[in-house]
């Protein structure tokens, strides 16, 4: 079944013309059972379709996953929010920062897997990556991962310095993790950029 699935998805991606001709399935000669099983050989297709497109597995969840987290994180980073009878707080600050990461990190994969394809002959050349390759170079990674982590740093010494004044006593948690889960969200994405860049540049030596 998903040797079908196989020849379907290879003929759409090389842009070959695709015909049906009318078949009867009958039932072995000899009686027996099909050996085809539901839920088994439908989740090989859909699992071979979404290995096929790192756009719909990867590049629209994550982005849907940014989108929302970053929505989350600035409705609440001036303060608490009250809707529908509920206020949000830190909490649900932090989970819109984990929706971020996690969102970016899913945009990562789907070119890491993209560029995985096409260096090994399952997709065809991608124009756009190749353009891509020519701006996103290893050492421009690099500088965008500094500047992230550069700017979570910072955050960060800002933060120590408000519970300085305190005389490192109690601090409101409210406040503070309005600039902690910030700052740490910054540090989380410059070490994923760097890490990235360099993947990135390995898969990508066999194209230059």
């Amino acid at each position: 079944m998903e040797f079908a699935s196989e020849m379907i998805v290879k003929a759409t991606v090389a842009g070959l013309r695709i015909g049906e001709a009318p078949t009867t399935l009958s039932r072995p000669p000899d009686g027996r059972r099909t050996h085809l099983r539901r839920w088994r050989d439908g989740w090989r297709h859909l699992r071979f379709l979404l290995l096929y497109s790192p756009r719909w597995l990867f590049l629209y969840p994550g982005l849907a996953l940014m989108a929302a987290g970053a929505a989350v994180v600035g409705w609440l980073l001036p303060g608490p929010r009250r809707a529908l009878g509920v206020t949000f707080d830190v909490q649900t600050l932090l989970y819109g920062a984990m929706a971020i990461v996690v969102g970016f990190q899913a945009v990562l994969f789907s070119y890491l897997a993209r560029v995985y394809a096409v260096t090994h002959g399952l997709l065809p050349e991608d124009p756009a990556l190749t353009r891509l390759f020519r701006v996103a170079t290893l050492e421009t990674g690099l500088a965008a991962g500094a500047l992230l982590l550069l700017i979570g740093a910072a955050g960060s010494v800002w933060a120590f310095v408000q519970w300085s004044v305190t005389s490192f006593g109690p601090l409101d948690a409210s406040r503070t993790l309005r600039t902690v889960i910030p700052s740490l969200t910054a540090l989380l994405l410059g070490v994923e950029v760097v890490l990235a860049s360099f993947f990135f540049s390995l898969l990508g030596l066999e194209r230059r």
